[in-house]
């Protein structure tokens, strides 16, 4: 069993669908960075290969830092990146309504469904899972986390995205062979 310690990104501050766009985050907030890193065990660290991510994880001076992993990459977007819902509505409301109400194989125009990002985040989780560690960091994004948590509760794709996900807060999963469990979901430290 592992369990993985999933942190999301500091605050871009963007109010637009972020998904392959490297834009830095905002990590001048030092107290919830040293709640964060009191929180979390010392343990190996993996982080999306974003700028966001990648700085985020290279603040929680980890022991272990492991290669950045474009698998855990957030959703791409696609033609929709960097547009507001209320943009994208405007030209294609079928379509974009379609992507978040009923998630699945409706994908954004030259984008990612969401069962294709569940199925690239599980394929990159279940390389580190056959690793051994007892606990792994991962420093990843909203979609990313919201996969796993997903698999961990057992639960379709439209009531994963019911949960909240905050900038820099942690959600711990415990992995079994094929039980997962979530012990926290969206904790702030």
């Amino acid at each position: 069993m592992t369990r993985l310690w999933m942190v999301r990104h500091g605050p871009t501050h963007a109010k637009s669908m972020v998904g392959w766009s490297d834009i830095p985050a905002d990590l001048s907030d030092k107290d919830a960075i040293g709640r964060l890193r009191a929180f979390l065990p010392d343990a190996p660290v993996v982080s999306s290969d974003l700028i966001r991510a990648s700085a985020t994880a290279d603040i929680l001076t980890p022991a272990i830092r492991l290669p950045h992993d474009k698998n855990l990459r957030e959703i791409n977007f696609g033609n929709w990146e960097l547009r507001t819902f209320s943009e994208v509505e405007a030209e294609d409301p079928v379509r974009i309504r379609a992507y978040w109400e009923t998630p699945g194989h409706i994908a954004p125009p030259n984008g990612e469904s969401w069962n294709a990002v569940r199925r690239r985040v599980d394929d990159a989780i279940d390389g580190y899972l056959g690793e051994g560690h007892t606990d792994l960091i991962v420093v990843a994004h909203f979609g990313v986390i919201l996969t796993q948590v997903q698999r961990a509760l057992g639960i379709g794709a439209y009531e994963a995205f019911s949960h909240r996900i905050d900038n820099l807060s942690v959600t711990v999963l415990d992995t079994g062979d094929t039980n997962w469990t979530a012990e926290h979901i969206n904790h702030n430290p």
